[in-house]
């Protein structure tokens, strides 16, 4: 997904709310939760951990069933 410093949230999402949203700042990934929009505190993950943390999710490395 192309990311740039808008808000985005998945597709996916059911939009109930229980969701994140991410955004690139900077080299910085920042991800928030829908729930609280602007008052959610903001994760900030350099780009490459990003990286690897969502290659890791499509291998299924962090599976929870």
């Amino acid at each position: 997904m192309p990311m740039d410093s808008r808000w985005r949230k998945s597709s996916r999402s059911g939009g109930n709310g229980s969701c994140v949203e991410v955004r690139l700042v900077d080299g910085v990934v920042q991800v928030r939760d829908t729930k609280l929009g602007e008052a959610s505190p903001i994760l900030d993950f350099p780009a490459a951990q990003w990286a690897a943390f969502t290659a890791d999710v499509h291998a299924g490395a962090h599976d929870l069933a």
